[in-house]
């Protein structure tokens, strides 16, 4: 049997890398420039290797009773993780996969193509433009995870984007978010100030050498208008290899402090991370 080898591929944004790990059979990890998108393992699609991809995941199996289907749009696609994740722990899923770079969504279906009926749709348009197209009321669930290079869009970060997504999502539905920032938080504490004025409940999943301002890293974004099951959460993330703290209620609050709503004029694309902080080993 012939091993896999790496394939390198001009697209939109740059260039793309799809790295066969010599660990596991099937499994790869897609760049862009350099920067780490995505790591599937075709054979077993609920392995999670990033940390944040796996906090998406903790509140994926705990937004509904373990199985049930779930209407899913996902904003930003990479090598479709979270995804297979939902088609594989909640069979007779519906998801959208909305995904800017049609020469990165093209390299993926050609080398990683999702089974046939999996549920997984892929569109190739703007995020916000399909968001502000897409029917009122009609998913349970919403997971952003855009960058532009490492950073997140500006046009994904204002309380128009917000309100836009609040419209999308049902009454019992879930927001999440991948955003990246450090210390003193100003991108963070705005996208919180800024999802507080669509969804009454949030809560914020990061490494506690992040939250306590050590380092540059990822934190999960989660916002609803009904209560966070924070316990399980807290239970699970707290289990994981590199354990996250969840914060909600007033630690949130303190956090958040003097930080302003984020109006469209004002938007600014998330920091650009410091040399390294997503390398690869």
């Amino acid at each position: 049997m012939t091993e896999p080898i790496p394939v390198t591929r001009a697209v939109d944004h740059g260039t793309a890398k799809l790295m066969p790990d010599v660990d596991r059979k099937r499994a790869w990890l897609l760049t862009v420039e350099g920067a780490p998108q995505s790591y599937v393992d075709l054979d077993e699609p609920t392995y999670l290797e990033f940390e944040y991809a796996r906090r998406l995941g903790h509140v994926l199996d705990t937004v509904a009773e373990p199985g049930r289907p779930l209407d899913v749009l996902h904003l930003g696609g990479g090598a479709l993780t979270l995804p297979r994740y939902v088609a594989a722990t909640r069979p007779g899923s519906r998801q959208d996969v909305v995904e800017a770079d049609r020469g990165l969504m093209e390299l993926v279906a050609e080398h990683l193509p999702v089974p046939r009926g999996s549920g997984i749709t892929l569109h190739g348009a703007d995020a916000r433009a399909w968001l502000e197209a897409a029917p009122d009321d009609s998913a349970d669930v919403l997971v952003a995870d855009v960058f532009g290079g490492s950073r997140v869009p500006a046009h994904l970060t204002s309380v128009g984007y917000a309100q836009q997504a609040g419209r999308v999502l049902r009454d019992t539905g879930v927001y999440l978010a991948n955003l990246a920032d450090a210390a003193p938080f100003g991108f963070l504490r705005s996208q919180l100030a800024t999802f507080a004025t669509v969804f009454e409940e949030l809560a914020l999943i990061a490494e506690p050498a992040v939250l306590r301002g050590r380092r540059f890293g990822n934190a999960v974004l989660v916002a609803a208008r009904h209560p966070i099951d924070t316990a399980a959460l807290a239970r699970r993330t707290a289990a994981d290899a590199f354990p996250a703290r969840v914060e909600h209620g007033p630690g949130l609050r303190d956090l958040v402090g003097d930080a302003l709503p984020v109006r469209d004029e004002d938007a600014v694309p998330s920091p650009e991370p410091p040399d390294g902080a997503f390398g690869i080993g």
